[in-house]
């Protein structure tokens, strides 16, 4: 299960694997919506915004993870972050987290494309036989995100997580087997053609 980091590009986003240069446009983009208040994201706050690359490529570079900053294609502004994450390279599985976007991306088909690149290529070029997703139990709109992908809900992981501010974190979490990717990657590409008309 190799894969080198590159740019994966579809109509509305590429996705390119994050650097250090990343740095003043990732803080810029999490300042649209003040996402880092929502207590159950993980969205850097701006000072801590250099903490969070840095433990990012530190993942990548423990072959842990495999990060990317979200451009938008038009605006050409970075708008988010998303990564393979929890990486197991013996059982050909890992996960898809840490996704957050600008709140002016929100709710604009940018998900779904960051989805389809990001499932295809777990699939189809790392032939994985399963993906997750992970989400906090308070994140209902991040569960309806991962539903509307086709992902099926495994379970919930009870006191998974001691988080930084103290709370203990229940987590939610899905799966796309390698057999349902095929009926999981129509339904998105439906829902790109729905969010291009």
């Amino acid at each position: 299960m190799q894969y080198e980091p590159v740019n994966l590009t579809s109509n509305l986003v590429t996705l390119e694997p994050l650097n250090a240069a990343h740095l003043p446009e990732i803080r810029l983009a999490a300042q649209d919506g003040e996402l880092w208040k929502l207590f159950f994201t993980s969205v850097p706050a701006p000072e801590n915004t250099e903490h969070w690359l840095q433990l990012a490529l530190d993942m990548q570079a423990q072959q842990k993870a495999i990060p990317f900053a979200v451009r938008d294609n038009n605006s050409r502004k970075i708008i988010g972050s998303t990564r393979f994450c929890n990486i197991d390279h013996q059982n050909r599985r890992l996960e898809i987290g840490y996704t957050w976007y600008a709140r002016s991306a929100q709710r604009s088909g940018v998900n779904t494309e960051c989805k389809l690149l990001l499932l295809t290529a777990a699939f189809e070029r790392m032939e994985c036989i399963a993906v997750e997703f992970r989400t906090d139990w308070f994140n209902r709109r991040s569960q309806a995100a991962i539903e509307r992908l086709g992902a099926k809900r495994d379970g919930v992981l009870r006191n998974h997580m001691v988080l930084p501010d103290g709370r203990i974190r229940d987590t939610v979490v899905y799966s796309i087997l390698q057999n349902e990717w095929p009926g999981v990657k129509r339904n998105l590409q439906y829902l790109q053609n729905q969010y291009g008309e």
